[in-house]
């Protein structure tokens, strides 16, 4: 193989996945936490997620600035990465008195386990950076 072969798509990884236990909370008949199952996204569904939590806003003297909400994008992106547990499972989230997977992470976790889920998710799909430094380049 050549090496411009090694870049077609039927030759690149193109879903990572990963175990990680989100929180402790959660265990199976043996008492052991059960892992959560996340899966890598592409940059087209990156751009769908943030532009879903962008929105545009007055600022000085009436302009109209580009904002994106950090909580709703970051959200989005976690329960496109969330393989298991089925976030969009309408008994799981009947359990929790939610309707939508993001409500549902929110219900769930625990703002430190969701921190984890959150890190755990950017480092799968690429992020070097934190997110609060990639919202900054996007902003401008």
């Amino acid at each position: 193989m050549n090496d411009l072969q090694a870049f077609f798509a039927q030759n690149v990884a193109s879903d990572l996945t990963q175990e990680v236990v989100a929180s402790e909370r959660f265990k199976d008949k043996d008492g052991k936490p059960i892992a959560w199952k996340i899966h890598s996204i592409t940059e087209a569904e990156n751009e769908e997620y943030r532009k879903a939590a962008t929105r545009k806003v007055k600022g000085k003297n009436g302009s109209q600035q580009v904002e994106t909400d950090q909580n709703i994008y970051l959200a989005k992106i976690i329960v496109a990465s969330v393989s298991f547990p089925d976030l969009k499972n309408a008994e799981l989230q009947k359990s929790y008195g939610v309707i939508g997977a993001e409500e549902l992470l929110r219900k769930m976790l625990f703002p430190g386990e969701y921190a984890t889920l959150i890190q755990k998710v950017q480092e799968l799909n690429g992020f070097d950076q934190s997110m609060e430094d990639l919202m900054d380049e996007v902003k401008n």
